[in-house]
């Protein structure tokens, strides 16, 4: 493996910072990801149709907008993972889903009128390379035609064992800017653990060949808490990945749920690291990466400095939706495909989960949206102060909220100084990031059911 030389050198002359205090308490805490507020727990089935068509033809002329489209298909499927996702064994299968998703495409682009600006395209799965170069090249052509994308930022997640010069090629001529490839872990052992097996030389040839075709703005989804993953394991697969110079990284922690996610039983959960170790693992990415000069932003994420998500994060404008971190500041996101997820200010969709229904819906030309959760003026504000919690590490509290913060079960993190409070602004120190979520549990705690109050007090900031 090449591992870039010298991160020794850079650990020894690094800042010394605070250790990272261990609460296990907080760490075996059940916690929504916050990418959202409501988060999607609140969604409520059956309703949704009319409220998107509604929220759809209340854009108004001019509004950018971003678009995300959801391939819930994989050439080979990993025993970890959590998402969307079937077995792309089948053409004619894969043939009728995207025959679907233009249909849904047509639909909105027909509510919409090409009123909207289109900024952003993302295309996640699954595996958007489960399709082929040329199928996405018509989708592409689709999507800038039907909403008359003029040079919109394309970014799209990619399976490097399903990587191939002709993929390379199909992306350079959509000019995709950016890619997130799921690297997860470098070490064999792990890999073969989780049924994930992709070579060091095949993730290094797949970030040559992007790069030598212009793609330089690349992402590596990183996890810990992998069965068999020792520290040692974790601190080699970070310090491997930093030597191929992503722009950016992430790195998740592995959520066992078998009962909920079947495919997971194939992990046996006696080999899995325990708290303590997890901790140390998330801890030791953290330090690493930092200590080669990536920036830590929000509370999993890492950037070099010239990165455009560690841009906006230096300038504020980091936001935090279904994605994760991101530096697109659209306000309306639409989400194509089974189980896509469409984001306004006052609402959230999404579609149907299972891709056989979804394409019996789309296909007779009527919308996919299954589930949805209406947020009134209160839950948007308090979703913007959570937002800007986690995507700042600090966030000003109305006045209205701050009388209640010693009876909060918030009070009892400040006392542990997870998080300081100034009689006005919350904020998480670096040592108190792995702990985000916890925090923005708390506060919401204290927030959802205050009084509303005038108007002017619940205004974040």
């Amino acid at each position: 493996m090449a591992v870039a030389e010298p991160l020794t050198a850079m650990l020894d002359s690094a800042p010394e910072t605070e250790p990272w205090p261990y609460i296990p308490e907080l760490l075996e805490q059940p916690v929504p990801r916050f990418t959202s507020y409501p988060p999607a727990t609140h969604f409520q089935d059956g309703v949704g149709d009319e409220q998107y068509r509604s929220a759809l033809e209340a854009i108004a002329p001019g509004t950018p907008i971003s678009l995300y489209l959801h391939i819930p298909y994989c050439n080979k499927i990993c025993y970890y993972c959590g998402c969307n996702t079937g077995a792309a064994n089948r053409k004619t299968r894969l043939d009728a889903y995207l025959g679907a998703l233009e249909k849904e495409i047509e639909l909105v682009g027909g509510i919409l009128g090409g009123r909207a600006k289109v900024k952003h395209i993302a295309f996640g799965g699954g595996s958007p390379n489960a399709i082929e170069p040329v199928q996405f090249v018509r989708l592409v052509d689709r999507l800038s035609t039907i909403f008359s994308a003029a040079n919109p930022e394309i970014s799209v997640e990619l399976d490097p064992r399903n990587f191939s010069l002709e993929w390379a090629l199909a992306l350079s001529a959509c000019n995709v800017r950016r890619v997130s490839l799921g690297v997860q872990t470098f070490a064999p052992h792990v890999q073969r653990a989780i049924g994930r097996i992709q070579p060091f030389a095949m993730i290094e040839e797949c970030v040559a060949s992007l790069k030598m075709r212009g793609i330089s703005t690349i992402n590596f989804d990183l996890m810990y808490g992998l069965p068999q993953q020792s520290l040692a394991d974790l601190e080699e697969t970070v310090e491997t990945a930093i030597g191929l110079h992503p722009s950016r990284a992430a790195l998740f922690g592995y959520a066992h749920l078998p009962d909920m996610i079947p495919r997971q039983r194939k992990i046996d959960s006696s080999l899995l690291p325990d708290t303590r170790l997890r901790f140390e693992q998330a801890q030791a990415g953290f330090r690493l990466f930092t200590a080669a000069g990536y920036e830590a932003v929000g509370f999993d994420h890492f950037a070099l400095p010239e990165d455009a998500l560690n841009i906006a994060h230096k300038n504020g404008h980091m936001r935090r939706n279904f994605q994760g971190f991101t530096d697109d500041d659209c306000n309306i996101l639409l989400g194509f495909g089974a189980s896509a997820i469409s984001q306004f200010p006052g609402l959230i969709v999404q579609n149907e989960k299972h891709a056989a229904r979804y394409r019996s819906l789309a296909s007779a030309g009527k919308p996919a949206a299954a589930k949805c959760i209406e947020k009134p003026e209160q839950s948007r504000r308090i979703g913007a102060i959570i937002e800007r919690l986690l995507c700042d590490h600090q966030a000003v509290l109305p006045a209205i909220f701050r009388s209640r913060l010693s009876a909060a079960p918030l009070n009892k993190l400040i006392r542990q100084r997870l998080v300081s409070w100034d009689g006005k602004r919350l904020a998480i120190p670096d040592h108190g990031r792995h702990y985000s979520r916890q925090i923005a549990a708390a506060l919401t705690e204290l927030l959802k059911d205050a009084p509303t109050g005038d108007d002017r007090t619940l205004l974040p900031g």
